[in-house]
């Protein structure tokens, strides 16, 4: 079973420029379009809409795809 995440933890996922990290804004359970990107998102399928410290821009991502930072 995914990794559970909550809102506020702080996260990093691969991207094609290599790894970044942002901030867990919510768990999404409903399907739902996120800037003209369809989220195919479930109860039984959440995914996580995290926002890039870098860009600031916000995305969804699968529970597998996404690793929990240690905030120590």
């Amino acid at each position: 079973m995914a990794e559970e995440f909550k809102k506020g933890d702080r996260v990093e996922w691969d991207t094609s420029n290599g790894k970044t990290s942002g901030k867990v804004k919510k768990k999404l359970t409903q399907p739902m379009d996120i800037k003209k990107h369809h989220v195919a998102a479930s109860e039984e399928n959440p995914q996580y809409l995290v926002e890039s410290e870098k860009t600031g821009k916000e995305a969804a991502h699968k529970p597998e795809s996404l690793e929990e930072l240690d905030e120590s």
